[in-house]
């Protein structure tokens, strides 16, 4: 009689299993990269010209928007900015007289999170269609409301989850889109990186940086790769490392529940040395993995059948990722529909942030929905 354990898997026939070859397969034809309008040339007046401004400027001088104006409290920084990268665009200090100018189409949001969302309902009533920075509330009512307020006033109201452009980003969940994969089962990503950069800047008196400003990109491509499953429960939990330079803990883990999917979010903010990026998407047909050592530096495979292959993927998240946020809202302008990341769809996002951050403090599950605001204690 044979004893069960006989014919039992073991770490030697998985190893070997592990060495069968694998066979090439063609690279899907997919598109990845920001579209493009066809006749729709809108003129874009941007709010709000701090550090990251820079990025978005680069990216629209590189696709060719149209920039005709910049407002800052500080008018210094506006003028700055407009001497980079619109040396034509008229420069304000008070930012309702750019919202308040009839030839502007699309207002850029990126102000800070306490100024935004009076912004954005001030371009809704001037008529404008709007791009906001994330994360785009801070209390889901407000988020509601003003996505209704642009469905009233027939605009469109996007966020700049610019993330989800990044090249290996985009790859992926194109290729999701297109049944490559399957159905989404499991999501794993691991990033260990430095986040020390942001000592003595304003980012580093947010309580919970790590999940509210960093993992947000996360939670949004996270919620791509699984359109349309529902995010059920998360638990999150944070923490300081040894010898850490700045005050908000740097490690930070999450683990979502979806309706038939889980994924696992690890965050190492405190990696100078050896960092990586890696995610592993497993379907029901195929996976999809990325890994590198930081944003850009990529490598995409798709497994199917005991076969791969890896595109040759062109770009970089800095600026094409802001290219691609911009690019979707005005193509959808002129198609008449919704952005793919309109306010609505960026709501689901942020109940899944808001409930790992209340997770984090309560160190226990939360229901996605359940926390419906969180305090503005920063910036």
């Amino acid at each position: 009689m044979t004893d069960p354990a006989d014919s039992a898997p073991d770490a030697d026939s998985y190893a070997l299993r592990s060495k069968q070859s694998t066979e090439s397969i063609a690279v899907p034809k997919l598109e990845y990269l920001p579209a493009r309008a066809t006749n729709y040339r809108p003129k874009i007046g941007l709010v709000g010209c701090g550090g990251i401004s820079a990025e978005h400027l680069k990216a629209y001088r590189a696709a060719g928007y149209i920039v005709v104006a910049l407002a800052d409290c500080d008018l210094e920084k506006a003028k700055q900015r407009r001497d980079q990268f619109a040396p034509s665009a008229d420069v304000y200090s008070n930012s309702a007289d750019l919202i308040g100018r009839a030839d502007i189409d699309i207002v850029d949001l990126a102000a800070h999170p306490r100024e935004r969302e009076k912004l954005i309902e001030d371009s809704l009533l001037a008529n404008k269609h709007v791009l906001s920075q994330k994360p785009f509330v801070t209390d889901l009512e407000v988020g509601r409301r003003l996505c209704q307020l642009a469905k009233e006033k027939g605009c469109q109201l996007a966020v700049n989850q610019n993330g989800r452009w990044a090249p290996w980003v985009s790859w992926m969940r194109k290729a999701i889109e297109n049944e490559l994969i399957g159905d989404v089962a499991s999501v794993d990503t691991i990033i260990a990186w430095d986040h020390s950069w942001v000592r003595g800047t304003p980012f580093e008196r947010i309580p919970h940086l790590i999940l509210y400003d960093f993992a947000i990109h996360w939670f949004d491509m996270l919620h791509c790769y699984t359109a349309g499953q529902r995010a059920l429960r998360v638990y999150a939990q944070v923490q300081q490392a040894p010898g850490q330079s700045i005050a908000p803990p740097l490690l930070a883990q999450v683990m979502v529940q979806l309706e038939h999917c889980q994924a696992t979010l690890s965050f190492r903010g405190n990696s100078p040395w050896g960092p990586i990026n890696q995610t592993h998407i497993t379907g029901s047909q195929g996976t999809l993995r990325s890994q590198g050592e930081g944003l850009d530096q990529q490598t995409v495979t798709l497994h199917r059948d005991q076969a791969e292959c890896s595109p040759q993927l062109t770009g970089s998240w800095f600026p094409d990722g802001f290219d691609g946020a911009m690019s979707e809202l005005i193509v959808a302008i002129e198609e008449g529909r919704p952005p793919a990341n309109s306010g609505d769809d960026n709501l689901a996002v942020l109940e899944i942030c808001f409930a790992a951050i209340q997770s984090a403090e309560s160190d226990s599950p939360v229901t996605v929905g359940d926390v419906q605001r969180v305090e503005p204690k920063f910036l």
